[in-house]
């Protein structure tokens, strides 16, 4: 078994619209009402991290958002990248985490359950088994995945006030039009 405090030591993070795969190095990310999923390749033994923030985009939201914040892009991504490494989807394991109620005053609806639902169901359409996962609640979350191991770890963290402002102006900032420019790009 792997020693999550070595592997945090050497691994590489990963933030909100990111995703990483990799064979040897460990892959970690924080995350409050954000999901992360991993998946796994056992017989490569290779594996892949993603954190997304919005479960889908959708074309009559802001169209300025960085499309890889949203699950349905960022898990394309993800998987797309697997298969590029050599991974088999029949093989894949996924296991899911994150979508904690941090930010749910935000629209009303708690975005960690729409993300973490997000999550089930796109794995589920894939005919990817989610073989673990730690969804939803009031915790905010460190994941850190071992690909040679296939091994995901979860650190439950208390949401405290500063980790739900920073998640807010945050969330705040992707619902913001940029401001206009002379410079035209092409």
């Amino acid at each position: 078994m792997s020693n999550p405090r070595d592997l945090e030591r050497l691994a590489r993070h990963v933030n909100p619209g990111g995703w990483a795969i990799e064979n040897e190095r460990p892959i970690a990310t924080l995350l409050g009402s954000c999901v992360a999923v991993c998946l796994w390749d056992p017989q490569l033994r290779v594996g892949g991290l993603n954190h997304f923030m919005l479960p889908k985009f959708e074309k009559s939201a802001n169209k300025d958002l960085d499309v890889l914040l949203c699950g349905n892009f960022c898990m394309e991504a993800l998987m797309n990248g697997m298969l590029a490494r050599g991974a088999q989807k029949k093989r894949l394991q996924g296991k899911a985490f994150g979508g904690g109620n941090v930010i749910s005053s935000l629209t009303g609806v708690s975005i960690g359950e729409r993300n973490a639902e997000f999550a089930r169901e796109w794995l589920a359409r894939e005919g990817i088994q989610l073989v673990a996962s730690d969804l939803m609640g009031p915790w905010s979350r460190k994941v850190i995945l071992d690909p040679q191991t296939g091994e995901a770890f979860c650190k439950r963290g208390q949401t405290n006030q500063s980790i739900s402002e920073a998640e807010s102006r945050y969330a705040s900032t992707l619902f913001i039009a940029p401001k206009k420019t002379d410079i035209e790009l092409f």
